[in-house]
């Protein structure tokens, strides 16, 4: 989406399809404006909405919890960690194929930039937080609501094995440290390996399309060794 007119196609199916429309259109426009289309264009990007929404996903997932679950405050807080970390984000954004809505710069077009959580997470916070100057904060939470929730429970079951690694070997007072050993193929489509150290002991490998993902594979390969000694 490189043009004009590819810009109010974007927002506008997007409109359509979140079932809500901005009085506003530029601030939808910039939510979907990554840095690099801005760089090319000379226009601002949707770092700053980025901001924004973080804190109103935040909230809008304090509430889902407060409201639904009755735990102390230390489990809701690594409840919410995991609802609003980047994984959870992605999932997310591709009920709604946020993905295919994003301006981006050629060359982040050309290298994949389409298909990298990041990139994905980061405007998925955007669009929340343009919302949230649109419309308000109830309005960002109808959102949350319709297109989040539904998945909540899917994203709590996803394991975090690089916490659980860090607290186990926290608590044993061990370091740890993780390297990526290995990428292969082409920008667009990498396979990353990595490797996880407990102080300088080698404990596991894992391997996956994102350099986070070969950590997390990483860490559950550690795992389930400590788990068989």
């Amino acid at each position: 989406m490189n043009n004009e007119n590819d810009l109010r196609t974007g927002y506008e199916a997007l409109e359509e399809k979140l079932g809500y429309v901005f009085r506003d259109k530029n601030l939808i426009k910039l939510a979907l404006t990554h840095s690099s289309y801005a760089n090319e264009h000379n226009i601002e990007c949707n770092e700053r909405l980025e901001f924004l929404g973080d804190a109103v996903l935040e909230l809008a997932m304090s509430r889902k919890l407060y409201d639904t679950i009755d735990l102390d405050e230390g489990v809701l807080t690594k409840m919410r960690a995991k609802a609003v970390c980047e994984s959870a984000l992605d999932l997310y954004a591709s009920k709604i194929e946020l993905s295919s809505y994003l301006y981006l710069g050629k060359g982040e077009e050309a290298t994949g930039g389409r298909t990298r959580p990041a990139i994905i997470a980061d405007s998925t916070e955007a669009v929340l937080g343009a919302i949230y100057l649109d419309g308000g904060f109830e309005a960002a939470r109808e959102i949350v609501k319709k297109f989040f929730e539904p998945y909540f429970y899917d994203v709590l079951k996803n394991k975090d094995y690089k916490s659980m690694l860090q607290e186990k070997l926290q608590s044993e007072k061990r370091s740890i440290r993780y390297e990526i050993v290995r990428d292969e193929g082409p920008a667009n489509n990498k396979t990353f390996e990595a490797v996880v150290y407990m102080d300088e002991i080698l404990m596991g490998r894992g391997i996956g399309k994102t350099k986070k993902e070969a950590q997390q594979q990483a860490a559950k390969d550690a795992l389930e060794k400590e788990a068989k000694i």
